[in-house]
C-alpha cells in the first residue's frame, strides 16, 4: 500500500483494480490528513506510513496546500470497465484537486434550469440570426480558407446549369414563335 501511495502522490492519478483503488482510498486519506499541518511530528508520521522521502517532500510541498481548505474526500474513483485478460474492474484513482480538466470545466458551467419554459415569439428568430454567419466572418475563420475555392467552383458550376438553363428556354421561346 505505501508504494501505491507513494505513486499516487508523486503522479497525481495512477490506474489499478477496484478493489485495489478502495483499501488504497481508506490507507491515503489519513496520511493527507495529517500532512496538512506542516510539523515535524506529522513528517515522522507520515514518513513512517509512506517510507519514501521524495514522497513525503512532495506532499508536503505541492500537495498540503492545495488540500489545505478541504475537510476530506482528497481522493476520486473513476471506474474505467473490465481488463481484457481476467476481466478483473479497472479505475483511475486520482487527487481531487489536480485534475485540471475537471477543475476549468467547473469553473465554466452556467446554471440552467430545470423548468420547460415557453420561449417567447422572437427568441426562435434571435436565435436563428445568431446561427448565420455572414459572408466576412466566413471568410476570417482558418477552415474558410480551404474551403473557400471549393465553395467557389460550386458556385461557378451552378451559375453553368443557371446560364445553360436559361439559353434552353430561350431556344423553347425561339422555336415557339417560329
Amino acid at each position: 500500500m505505501s508504494n501505491m501511495a507513494c505513486s499516487l502522490i508523486e503522479h497525481k492519478r495512477i490506474n489499478t483494480t477496484l478493489a485495489k483503488a478502495k483499501v488504497l482510498r481508506k490507507f491515503v486519506e489519513p496520511i493527507l490528513t495529517k500532512s496538512k499541518t506542516d510539523s515535524t511530528h506529522s513528517r515522522r508520521l507520515v514518513f513512517s506510513e509512506l517510507k519514501s522521502k521524495d514522497a513525503v517532500s512532495e506532499l508536503f510541498r505541492d500537495v498540503a496546500p492545495k488540500i489545505a481548505n478541504r475537510e476530506g474526500g482528497y481522493t476520486r474513483i473513476i471506474k474505467l470497465g473490465n481488463r481484457l485478460g481476467d476481466a478483473a474492474e479497472m479505475c483511475m484513482i486520482e487527487l481531487v484537486d489536480f485534475n485540471e480538466l475537471l477543475l476549468n470545466d467547473t469553473k465554466t458551467k452556467t446554471r440552467r434550469s430545470r423548468r420547460g419554459g415557453k420561449k417567447g415569439a422572437g427568441d426562435g428568430q434571435k436565435v436563428a440570426a445568431a446561427e448565420t454567419k455572414t459572408a466576412e466572418e466566413v471568410k476570417e475563420t482558418p477552415q474558410a480558407a480551404t474551403a473557400a475555392p471549393e465553395a467557389e467552383k460550386a458556385e461557378a458550376a451552378d451559375d453553368e446549369t443557371k446560364n445553360e438553363s436559361a439559353e434552353e428556354t430561350k431556344d423553347d421561346s425561339d422555336k415557339k414563335e417560329v
